[in-house]
């Protein structure tokens, strides 16, 4: 289980890994190649989407959320949260403002 801790906060972590098999899954499942992509992203090369499948590296928020157009999912069905990791709907925020600009968590 991987949850950092952010002052009383335990945030969810995105499994880099599973993502990555995941985007793979579903590219393949959409019928879509890594050119294709490559194509519509307006890469040079598929590097990229090659360090994404891989784990090795994350879609920037733009990009992630053409990947879930073009595949057809939302950003959610892309994304893979580690086992173990608190479900950001059922997440309860305890913090408290010490004065007008310093915030204490």
């Amino acid at each position: 289980m991987n949850v950092r801790a952010v002052g009383t906060w335990a945030v969810p972590v995105i499994d880099l890994r599973a993502t990555g098999q995941n985007i793979k899954n579903l590219r393949a499942a959409a019928g879509i190649s890594v050119r294709d992509l490559q194509t519509v992203l307006g890469f040079t090369n598929p590097q990229a989407i090659y360090k994404w499948q891989n784990g090795e590296c994350m879609p920037s928020i733009d990009n992630l959320v053409i990947l879930a157009a073009v595949l057809g999912v939302t950003v959610d069905e892309i994304l893979v949260i580690e086992d173990g990791c608190p479900d950001p709907k059922d997440m309860t925020f305890n913090y408290s403002v010490v004065t007008g600009i310093s915030v204490q968590w």
